[in-house]
């Protein structure tokens, strides 16, 4: 965990090389609900939706005064801060009195987002930082120790030995076990026998997609005798935050929608049919490749994509993988009205159902023996009887604890 902890610095100062901090699709559904929703810059502005119980200070007669501050991408990007932001959504239905007020820092820059968090910690009870660009809340939280923070996708950056904060309750996934499903999907359904796995940029969370992947993929092979091969671009292969080569298939960013559509259809012509799309919005170009091909699926993750898979009468989509991100941030929601918050780093699997993959109908088109064995498979990860490669754990996607013999 303190590797972990510590290499969680390095991705911080790496970020300045992505202009979005999401690792899967977009969608295009906005939220729903009371929001507020405001530049962090001069000349502000405000985004008043329907029934909003905020005004500009997020003030309130009674309730959590809550703000969540996201990258440029906003709470209305249809991924990973739109479901952060409908974890607060969630609380606030329970909670009429409580309101939020959502701050887009325009830049990306990891400074800047910690100092939009700074400029306005004063006047609310509870801030929502979805990315590790904001690990750096650190010093902000030590000097407002009255206030709460709630930080996702990364641990909170080291202050003096301290790596937990009483005040700051910082939340990973396991992305690998997510990964493991849409490993498993792939190799479950293609026709092909040949799979991949398209990642934006080679932070810890989009390896952690890799590596869970090529386990879930093994995993198949290994359990069912089949002989699925994930196909990787040398072109295109991976460097970690360590500096080690971690193949793969990397556009480099997670904005380069263009590169993204060249590595999907380069996949596609190797005769890949299944592709783990987790690029942001690089990803879409890889979306465009499948639409543009035929027989193509794709699986989405951190969020339901099915809808972003419709492609006339159709839909490329043939399941997404989760983080559970909008459950858990309404767990710490409910914890601090609750008076049992407590700061802490917390590392969030399969055994608290936040990670897993959609299998509701009409949201997905696995068949019902693949459904029917990743279930199996999820309940052997809740027991720990399944642990995928992660890019740091110290496991190899050929040799993991659970792969049969």
């Amino acid at each position: 965990m303190k590797k972990r902890k510590l290499v969680i610095s390095l991705v911080c100062v790496m970020t300045l090389m992505a202009s979005l901090f999401t690792g899967c699709g977009k969608k295009t559904e906005a939220p729903k609900g009371n929001t507020n929703q405001t530049e962090n810059k001069e000349g502000t502005q405000t985004d008043n939706k329907e029934g909003t119980q905020t005004d500009n200070k997020g003030t309130t007669e009674a309730g959590l005064k809550i703000a969540i501050v996201t990258s440029p991408s906003g709470v209305d990007d249809g991924s990973f801060n739109q479901d952060n932001y409908n974890g607060i959504l969630n609380f606030i239905k329970n909670n009429p009195n409580a309101t939020v007020e959502a701050v887009k820092e325009p830049t990306g820059d990891p400074a800047a987002a910690v100092q939009a968090v700074a400029d306005i910690v004063a006047n609310y009870d509870v801030i929502v930082t979805p990315g590790f660009q904001f690990a750096g809340i650190s010093t902000i939280a030590g000097d407002n120790p009255t206030k709460k923070f709630i930080l996702i996708d990364s641990n909170p950056q080291e202050i003096d030995g301290v790596t937990e904060f009483d005040n700051i309750y910082a939340m990973t996934f396991a992305e690998e076990e997510s990964g493991f499903f849409g490993g498993m999907a792939a190799a479950l359904e293609t026709k092909t026998n040949k799979v991949a796995v398209v990642n934006g940029v080679a932070y810890p969370s989009n390896v952690n997609y890799q590596y869970g992947f090529e386990s879930g993929v093994n995993y198949v092979n290994a359990m069912y005798d089949k002989k699925v091969e994930c196909v990787e671009l040398p072109a295109y292969a991976g460097t970690d935050v360590t500096g080690a080569n971690v193949g793969g298939n990397y556009v480099g960013s997670f904005a380069d929608e263009p590169t993204g559509k060249v590595v999907g259809k380069a996949l596609i012509n190797e005769g890949v049919d299944i592709m783990l799309v987790a690029a942001g919005g690089s990803g879409n170009g890889v979306f465009t490749a499948a639409k543009e091909a035929k027989g193509v699926k794709v699986i989405g993750c951190d969020v339901d994509q099915y809808d972003d898979g419709k492609n006339g009468s159709e839909n490329v989509i043939l399941t997404s993988v989760l983080k559970v991100m909008n459950l858990n941030v309404e767990r710490a929601l409910n914890m601090v009205k609750d008076g049992t918050f407590k700061g802490q780093n917390v590392l969030l699997k399969a055994d608290t159902d936040s990670t897993g993959f959609v299998s509701a109908a009409g949201r997905n088109q696995l068949s019902e023996d693949s459904i029917a064995k990743m279930n199996d498979a999820y309940k052997l990860l809740q027991e720990g009887k399944i642990v995928p490669a992660s890019n740091f754990n110290g496991i190899a996607p050929d040799s993991f604890p659970g792969l049969p013999k």
